[in-house]
């Protein structure tokens, strides 16, 4: 029978592989703090020259809105009143204008059922962020055709969101259900 016996002060172990593995933890560590800091420099860099720009940009919007305020100030004197008022009206009826009927027309065309007629259209809205405003008349048999003449409607990359503010039902002189439905429209001005 043998019996192992170690004489030796110290008895020895496998501490190699432990080294060697810590070693290469610690390389690995010290290789990842040095892509960290370069990465930090850099996104450090990069938003002081944002910085930069916005401040740039924000000095040429303070110029521009000094230009604008001292345009607005010669515009709204007593004596440039007439102008600025006239030049109101002016572009208000050249916005009016430049809506084509024929175009309205013939996208309303596209997307109303055989079964919906239109009975009336008011003169287009225009609203402060130049969107066209649709308010018009329109007459079916029954709810249906017009609950699908809004769905098409709203389908369409043409017109936007609608509704319907009020409705008629059959009378005696008038054979059709009457909707009143407000659509915003999108035609290039």
């Amino acid at each position: 029978m043998r019996i192992p016996v170690n004489l030796a002060s110290a008895p020895f172990r496998r501490d190699r592989p432990i080294l060697v593995g810590a070693v290469a933890g610690c390389l690995l560590l010290t290789l990842t703090l040095i892509v960290m800091v370069v990465v930090i420099l850099s996104a450090r860099s990069r938003a002081a020259e944002t910085r930069i720009a916005v401040e740039r940009l924000n000095q040429q919007l303070r110029t521009l809105t000094a230009e604008q305020t001292k345009l607005d100030t010669t515009l709204r004197r007593p004596e440039n009143a007439e102008v600025l008022e006239r030049s109101l009206l002016l572009n208000t009826l050249i916005s009016r204008k430049g809506i084509s009927w024929t175009k309205v027309f013939s996208d309303l065309e596209k997307v109303m059922p055989h079964n919906v007629r239109l009975i009336s259209v008011r003169l287009p809205q225009i609203d402060v962020e130049n969107q066209v405003m649709l308010d018009m008349v329109v007459g079916a048999q029954g709810p249906e055709p017009v609950v699908d003449f809004l769905r098409k409607l709203e389908g369409s990359p043409l017109f936007g969101p609608s509704g319907i503010s009020t409705f008629l039902p059959p009378a005696q002189n008038e054979p059709l259900w009457r909707y009143r439905v407000s659509v915003s429209y999108a035609q290039k001005l």
